[in-house]
């Protein structure tokens, strides 16, 4: 199979009643080893200015209320790691080009930047992350739990949380209430 890096999972109506039930994942890595994703639909509860000042980064500028100052639960693989995904500026220091476009962080230097003129264009703050083994993410898909489709920043920076789930479902060309729950292979 392809890498799916730089693409979207989209969750299944299998997944009903599951940690990732209405997800919308963004692939970061996909390799022979495994993949790596970030879910990039649900807000904790908590925004980005509040994590700062846990942090003690409090001195940082007051961030203004958009989409990207909430802080995102990016899966349940180590929830206390943060991820900052962000359009594509390479200073950063523990950062990996993700595409052309975007880039993942791991280190504390960029939220400090967040809400002054260093700050990326695009970012979102997540705590935690999806994660497969070797060969897990394939065994899901052949067993639909999983759409997938490149990913966009549209989607990604400018779509309301809770609508980047339906959003991306329709750009395979139908609505999620036509989606079924059953699996089958002819």
């Amino acid at each position: 199979m392809d890498s799916l890096q730089n693409h979207f999972l989209i969750a299944m109506p299998s997944l009903n009643d599951t940690f990732f039930e209405r997800s919308l994942i963004y692939i970061c890595e996909h390799d022979a080893k495994g993949a790596m994703g970030l879910m990039v639909n649900r807000p904790i509860g908590l925004d980005v200015q509040e994590l700062l000042a846990q942090l003690d980064l409090k001195d940082s500028p007051h961030l203004l209320p958009t989409l990207e100052n909430q802080v995102l639960v990016g899966g349940p693989v180590n929830p206390e790691r943060g991820f900052v995904l962000h359009s594509a500026q390479p200073h950063w220091a523990n950062s990996s080009n993700v595409s052309d476009e975007l880039m993942l962080t791991t280190s504390r230097d960029i939220l400090a930047a967040l809400g002054t003129p260093k700050a990326p264009q695009h970012f979102l703050v997540v705590l935690g992350y999806a994660g497969w083994s070797r060969d897990q993410l394939e065994q899901e898909l052949a067993e639909n739990s999983w759409l997938t489709i490149p990913a966009t920043e549209e989607i990604l920076f400018n779509t309301p949380f809770e609508d980047r789930w339906e959003k991306a479902t329709n750009t395979l060309g139908f609505n999620a209430w036509q989606m079924s729950g059953d699996v089958g292979h002819a």
